[in-house]
């Protein structure tokens, strides 16, 4: 206790604390890119792409095989 340095006092200014603005919501909401075909697993380029219910393909032939499976289980 011989070794302490005292500190000096000193008082202390009330800051009022900075609120950090929250993102818009839409950024939330933001998807991410799709970037392989659902049907065949493979990179879908800008130029060649089919799009159907929100989803993107390569084609109209993956489309299909990727949706056949699908109605074969409502059956």
């Amino acid at each position: 206790m011989d070794n302490e340095v005292a500190k000096p006092q000193t008082p202390t200014t009330a800051q009022p604390e900075k609120q950090i603005p929250k993102e818009p919501k839409a950024k939330e909401a933001e998807k991410e890119v799709q970037a392989n075909c659902l049907g065949c697993n493979k990179p879908i380029k800008k130029l060649k792409r089919y799009y159907r219910d929100g989803k993107f393909y390569c084609n109209k032939k993956c489309w299909r095989k990727a949706v056949k499976p699908k109605k074969e289980e409502k059956k």
